[in-house]
């Protein structure tokens, strides 16, 4: 079926400036600051009002400020270079990491993950799960490696935070609007949108696509919001995790059939099914009815499938990873097992965990029956992964139970702020940003002056205060709410002073209140004449969550007793524009989560790569990051659920007797050299180990290539 993508014209743009159309229809402008300068040149407040959204400013812009700017020299030269390198870019042909691997052979790959968090105009992610997805796409593209994602168009997105006068979290849903995005319908030859029907699911399911332009990868999306379903299946993607039970069930149906049907479709014969998290591990199943058609056996066929996945698995507790009653499963597949070969027992037994075997379905353990290649996302994970799922290996040591750990890296272009960006551009070469997965190429960080690189931290931290100030202003002057609400947004925060954020999902292992243990003890911290702190908190707690919403109405409630000097803020609505000012303006970054309950925590190595310290708990990267002398160190790995009283008096201690005094340690330059040190080896030490361009050639070598080879 030929297909095309449909992208809604900017009819107001001048034929000099066309390609911006291209341009803000491609999120390779989002990790390339020239790119965003050139729409941030046009006019730098309808920028600002955007949202930093280029297809919405180009919708919403007076038609003679576009005028201006294609008649500007000075911007003109500005946008051929940009869409020049974009053009060269695009280019592009076969990628150098699948050398040797015959091109009938080597794609494309299909990535599967439930959510993907690629800029804050296209809200279909919750975390840190999201982000990794995000940030693996785009290094995919930066190596042009062949890959393709699937994922769910939530037109409700995850959710919108407000905080109450009580500190309270409310969910608040906010239509996604998909025409003012960097999104197009899939359409079909005869101008129609492309829907398919999810095989062999009764009642029907219907599904429209929509494709996203990821540099040189493409992320297809599937949206069950069309009038060909019935309301109960137009809200199965309507939004992340639904808390039904059975609902969920159904997504991950259609993201899994689904997914794997909608390739089919599309003409995408993948080679080879990366999971990212077992959400979708239902596309194994469509994958080896798609061999039992060709005439192969069930056994053949799963063997087959298996040699060719990839499973990534992120959850460290039995408690987090999805399950279905068997009464639940027969509903939705009793039509379907026999076109796999299989009976009801046969069915059930691939999710069938054997120490539970009463449970019901395990979406993990179907992933890891079915996949030959599985990882964990850091060392201390596939430790705690091979104990969780030792009883799939009974005859195996522990040690070699076969889950692998390719620890996650973040996505360096996407997360060093631009400013950090023009010294690295001074300092480490001129080629830095193609081999930047290359050590050595970090050891030129010393280069940068002491000085230049403190002054620019110090400019980030005056800008991140200022946009969360801006947030207040903005809150009052559309609601008259109680001022009390303003002071604990940060309204009072002051660039002086020694700055902790904490900023990440709310969770009840997180441990976001853990700082705030012993009150009397952290005032005088805050409070302190001579060497005061604050702390900016941030972070959604998941609507189904009280617990954790508990939590964030301590730290807010907290925030406004004018005990704590205001200086204790909560930002709300923690999005990926707030994690940028926040990743690049702290002073420190917090960490602690109960051990081993963190798999990574990819948002301490943003904050590193941007010169922020670490104050983490020795679990997921942290073990392998610290260095002793690129942040510090408390707890251990023991598993202990009584610690509170011993990690919160930790944080105590270090801050009182080894990170403030360093902090404030000014010199005669008028600031403090210590700190700017151990600024520089936490670039130093995160730059390439925790990147994703480091973690995507993991990936290959370690997996695809030999896939790819098998028969």
């Amino acid at each position: 079926m030929p297909l095309s993508t449909s992208h809604s014209p900017f009819p107001d743009l001048p034929e000099s400036i066309a390609g911006l159309t291209q341009l803000a229809e491609n999120l390779w402008w989002s990790w390339r600051p020239r790119a965003r300068m050139l729409f941030k040149m046009i006019n730098r407040q309808a920028w600002k009002e955007s949202g930093h959204n280029p297809d919405k400013m180009l919708r919403e812009i007076d038609p003679a400020i576009l005028k201006q700017a294609a008649a500007n020299p000075d911007y003109l030269r500005h946008y051929h270079v940009v869409m020049s390198l974009f053009e060269n870019y695009m280019a592009r042909r076969g990628c150098p990491l699948l050398d040797g691997i015959a091109p009938s052979e080597s794609g494309p790959i299909a990535y599967f993950s439930a959510e993907f968090g690629l800029h804050r105009s296209l809200p279909f992610y919750a975390g840190g799960l999201g982000f990794l997805a995000g940030d693996f796409m785009k290094e995919c593209s930066d190596l042009n490696l062949p890959v393709v994602g699937v994922g769910f168009m939530y037109p409700e997105g995850y959710l919108s935070q407000r905080v109450r006068e009580d500190g309270w979290q409310e969910n608040l849903n906010e239509h996604f609007d998909r025409e003012a995005a960097a999104i197009s319908r899939v359409m079909t030859e005869s101008g129609q949108q492309l829907t398919f029907k999810v095989p062999l699911i009764d009642p029907p399911i219907h599904v429209a696509v929509w494709k996203i332009a990821v540099g040189t990868t493409d992320l297809y999306l599937m949206d069950t919001d069309i009038d060909a379903n019935d309301p109960w299946n137009r809200t199965i993607s309507a939004r992340l995790y639904s808390g039904d039970l059975e609902q969920r069930l159904r997504q991950e149906i259609v993201l899994g059939i689904g997914g794997a049907e909608m390739l089919e479709k599309l003409g995408l014969h993948f080679k080879l099914i990366h999971l990212n998290e077992g959400h979708a591990a239902f596309a194994l199943l469509e994958w080896i009815r798609d061999f039992r058609l060709e005439g192969l056996a069930f056994a053949e066929s799963f063997d087959k499938v298996r040699r060719h996945t990839i499973f990534t698995t992120h959850t460290p507790v039995p408690a987090g990873h999805d399950i279905y009653p068997f009464h639940m499963m027969e509903k939705y597949f009793r039509s379907y097992w026999s076109d796999l070969g299989l009976d009801r027992d046969g069915f059930l037994e691939l999710g069938v965990h054997p120490e539970n075997p009463q449970q019901g379905f395990n979406m993990t353990v179907l992933a890891l029956k079915a996949s030959a290649y599985r990882n964990a996302v850091s060392r201390n994970h596939a430790g705690v992964s091979r104990k969780m799922w030792h009883a799939l290996w009974p005859d195996q040591a522990l040690a070699d139970v076969p889950i692998d750990a390719i620890t996650n890296g973040v996505h360096v272009p996407t997360w060093v702020d631009p400013k950090i960006k023009m010294l690295f551009d001074r300092h480490l070469g001129s080629t830095w940003r193609d081999n930047h997965d290359n050590p050595y190429i970090w050891e030129l960080v010393e280069k940068i002056p002491d000085q230049v690189l403190w002054e620019t931290h110090y400019w980030l931290k005056i800008k991140l205060i200022d946009a969360i100030r801006e947030r207040c202003r903005k809150r009052w002057v559309t609601e008259q709410g109680s001022p009390s609400i303003l002071l604990s947004g940060g309204a009072m925060l002051d660039p002086s002073i020694l700055t902790i954020g904490f900023a990440r999902r709310f969770a009840t292992y997180k441990r976001a209140d853990l700082i705030l243990h012993d009150l009397p003890r952290l005032m005088r911290l805050l409070n302190d004449r001579w060497r005061p702190i604050q702390i900016i908190f941030a972070g959604k707690a998941h609507p189904a969550d009280d617990p954790a919403k508990h939590i964030l109405q301590k730290i807010f409630n907290t925030c406004r007793d004018p005990q704590m000097g205001g200086r204790i803020a909560f930002v709300e609505d923690y999005g990926e524009q707030i994690a940028q000012y926040l990743l690049h303006g702290v002073d420190l970054w917090l960490n602690n989560p109960l051990p081993p309950m963190e798999a990574c925590g990819t948002s301490g190595m943003k904050a590193a790569l941007n010169g922020v310290p670490q104050l983490s708990i020795l679990d997921g990267w942290w073990i392998e990051g610290y260095n002793g002398k690129n942040g510090w160190a408390f707890g251990d790995v023991s598993g202990e659920s009584n610690r509170t009283d011993t990690d919160a008096a930790s944080i105590y201690h270090l801050l009182e007797q080894e990170i403030i005094p360093l902090y404030y340690a000014i010199s005669d330059d008028g600031f403090p050299k210590g700190w700017v040190r151990m600024m520089k080896e936490t670039i130093r030490s995160s730059g390439a180990r925790f990147s994703a361009r480091r973690m995507v050639k993991s990936y290959v070598r370690q997996y695809y290539v030999p896939a790819l080879q098998e028969a």
